[in-house]
């Protein structure tokens, strides 16, 4: 760790690294006793202890006993304190009869499971051997040794492959896959094979040795995926009292070691929100272990303290990421219908929190329903209770609207989903079907100040025009480890579909080069100077320095959106360069985008835009035409004082261009549009995107206006004849 970083610490970090490194390093002493694949540091006598039948006999009929007991004593009492969703008998026919398709697609993934197949993150069909290898990543063909966890370094490609495919794996997600099969066929070989499963993973991975203790939070999501799991096969014959104390040994082994190792310091963000709730889901699902009322209270009192560090004033969440806002709402959420079954008197200000963070994902939502991708996005989820893209929110929605009451996330969700049957059972379903689904309230636009997005858009329906204009900072205070260099970047949608979009993510750390294209200036809708990002990269998850952007102006009315902002990421090259962009929504018409390059001496610039893939073509007097769905176009025309030159490029490798990540680790070819020039500053850019409805109409013709000798102020529609021009003041809309 660096001087300098050290010496920024405050007193309470300095104590808790201290007190952390201290047992990483007992734990090591005690680690290297121990017998590898035997797991056997699992407290049984903190079980067995509080048990009168402990007391009588010999230890093993003592242990019998009490496995009877706490199996007898969990099948009668436990659903009374999980998600009824998961215990209500009457689940599994409400799935079926109100989810078609359902019971097949959970099928499918069960058998898929059973053949030892896995589809994980953007990857299908992953295979890691038979019997299954825990450590394995299957693409690289790694295999992380059997060490202590805090001897390993899992960012290491060469000596873990690519950590997150081992972690997706074990994080055993689809454990409640195989354990909802069960629920809806009753097939008792399901329930045996995740019994099978489950017993090979505890004596392959004895507590904290290996790559699968390396992260708290993904010992937390295990967790919490086990929990599940059991109280999806609670009645099934193999779930036997044997099994079922050796679960709560292994619970206690994981619930302990995520209380030791909490990312307070090391990821303060949807780290510690994650594992915070997995200490309250041991608390408050097994009190029968003598730590439960501890890790109930730290896990909620985190909670509730991270949901206000971390989401800012306006409901965005502080990591500047579509997926870990998502991530935090689910986790949220299953802390609120926790609490609630265990009469947990949750602070309201929590459900308020959450329901600013659907607010935001409602006004970014695209038209055709889907969630844009906004920085990093590893392609997980806290609990897949169903089989869902990464940008589909429905699941979210349908759950919140049940709990909430609202029409808007029930319009949102377009029906009940599998996730809100499973999580709050019938009466969930019911309280869903009581609303009257409807689109939220005007205005349709919105600025988030707080987290830095403006919203543009004209309407709530299929086919509307939808903007997302990225005017805040890069990530989150911490360390901008999950945000991109994008600042002042657009998202276009136009008759409801997607035409300019974010790159996503692919990856995080095998492939280093492409990691840092994903992230980069180049692969976003924004301003390149000199070829230079926005900011360096200093590692997979940090940057070397933070620039920000800052909004000068937002109005919005029933015609017009209009935003005004700058950033000084290239105030850091000899001759420092200001980008400020204004960018005009002319409802139910055009976007016109106004690049102020402020500086001096001659710098080259690059004016980009990402598409989804789709055909686009540029002819020679500049104008470029991207081809959607449907006969639905998008043409863009820019204009400035010194000559451009345009360029359509895709999935080029030297550089890397043209490319978009739909999920993590798999890439698509998407072409990127690039106009170029090498002048002196000041220099500005206007540019039209102009949506239009039919394929084979020529587009109207638009002329720049000019004033003096300066750049481009707006520009000329010659049919119907209408002017547009800038000021410093805003904007004026003149009809000729």
């Amino acid at each position: 760790m660096r001087l300098e970083r050290i010496l920024r610490m405050g007193a309470p970090e300095l104590a808790e690294r201290g007190r952390q490194q201290t047992r990483k390093w007992l734990d090591r002493f005690r680690a290297s006793g121990r017998r590898a694949g035997r797991g056997e540091v699992r407290d049984v006598s903190r079980i067995l202890a509080r048990l009168p039948s402990s007391r009588n006999g010999s230890m093993e009929a003592a242990r019998r006993s009490a496995a009877a007991g706490l199996l007898e004593r969990f099948r009668e009492d436990g659903a009374a304190r999980f998600f009824a969703g998961a215990t209500d008998a009457a689940t599994p026919a409400l799935v079926e009869e109100r989810m078609p398709g359902e019971r097949r697609r959970t099928l499918a993934d069960a058998g898929r499971i059973w053949g030892r197949r896995f589809d994980l993150l953007g990857y299908r069909g992953l295979s890691f051997g038979d019997p299954i290898d825990w450590r394995l990543d299957p693409v690289s063909g790694r295999r992380s040794p059997l060490v202590h966890w805090s001897r390993l370094d899992p960012l290491d490609p060469e000596m873990a492959g690519d950590c997150k495919i081992v972690w997706e794996l074990n994080r055993h997600q689809w454990l409640v896959r195989l354990g909802q099969a069960f629920r809806l066929t009753g097939d008792e070989r399901l329930a045996a094979l995740s019994a099978r499963h489950l017993r090979d993973w505890m004596k392959a991975n004895p507590a904290g040795l290996g790559i699968n203790w390396a992260s708290s939070l993904e010992v937390a999501l295990r967790l919490i995926s086990w929990t599940w799991a059991l109280h999806l096969v609670r009645d099934s014959r193999a779930l036997t009292p044997d099994l079922f104390l050796e679960m709560l040994e292994a619970i206690h082994d994981h619930a302990a070691h995520v209380e030791k190792y909490l990312s307070r310091y090391f990821s303060p963000n949807t780290h510690l929100t994650g594992e915070a709730l997995g200490l309250f889901y041991a608390g408050a699902i097994f009190p029968e272990l003598r730590a439960a009322a501890r890790w109930r209270a730290a896990g909620s009192s985190i909670l509730v303290e991270e949901s206000g560090r971390q989401v800012l004033p306006d409901g965005v969440h502080f990591e500047q990421s579509a997926c870990y806002h998502m991530y935090t709402i689910e986790m949220l959420l299953h802390f609120l219908i926790l609490g609630r079954r265990i009469c947990l008197d949750v602070p309201a200000a929590v459900a308020r929190t959450v329901q600013r963070m659907l607010d935001f994902l409602l006004a970014v939502r695209r038209p055709d329903g889907s969630i844009p991708q906004i920085g990093d996005g590893d392609g997980g989820a806290l609990l897949p209770l169903a089989r869902r893209h990464p940008e589909d929110a429905r699941g979210l929605f349908s759950t919140a609207a049940a709990l909430f009451r609202r029409p808007d996330y029930a319009w949102a969700a377009g029906g009940p989903s599998p996730e809100t049957a499973w999580l709050l059972g019938p009466d969930g379903i019911g309280a869903f079907e009581a609303l009257e689904p409807e689109p939220p309230e005007p205005p349709r636009s919105r600025l988030f100040a707080s987290g830095g997005y403006a919203v543009m858009s004209d309407g709530w329906g299929p086919g509307a025009h939808h903007l997302i204009f990225d005017v805040g900072p890069l990530g989150c205070p911490v360390s901008g480890g999950h945000g991109h260099a994008d600042l002042l970047s657009l998202q276009c949608s136009a008759f409801g579909k997607a035409f300019l979009s974010d790159p996503g993510t692919y990856c995080y750390t095998p492939e280093p080069r492409w990691r840092d294209h994903f992230r980069a200036t180049v692969a976003h809708s924004t301003v390149v100077i000199d070829g230079l990002g926005q900011a360096d990269p200093a590692g997979p998850f940090s940057w070397r320095a933070r620039p920000r952007a800052r909004l000068r102006l937002w109005t919005s009315d029933a015609e017009f959106d209009f935003a005004d902002a700058d950033h000084d990421a290239y105030g850091r090259l000899p001759d420092p360069v200001i980008h400020r962009r204004r960018v005009l929504f002319a409802k139910r018409r055009y976007w016109v985008v106004v690049d102020d390059l402020m500086g001096a001496g001659d710098h080259g610039v690059e004016l980009r835009f990402q598409f989804a893939p789709m055909v686009v073509t540029v002819g020679p007097d500049l104008r470029a035409r991207a081809c959607g769905r449907g006969g639905h176009d998008l043409h863009i025309r820019p204009f400035a004082s010194v000559p451009l030159q345009a360029e359509v490029r895709e999935m080029g490798e030297s550089p890397i261009e043209g490319w978009i990540s739909p999920d993590y680790g798999c890439r698509l070819g998407a072409p990127v549009l690039i106009y170029r020039a090498r002048a002196r500053l000041p220099l500005r850019v206007v540019t039209l995107l102009l949506p239009t409805r039919h394929a084979l109409s020529a587009p109207p013709f638009v002329s720049p206006l000019f004033s003096g000798g300066s750049g481009p102020v707006g520009v000329l529609f010659k049919e119907p004849r209408e002017s547009v021009r800038f000021d410093e003041g805003g904007f004026t809309v003149e009809r000729c």
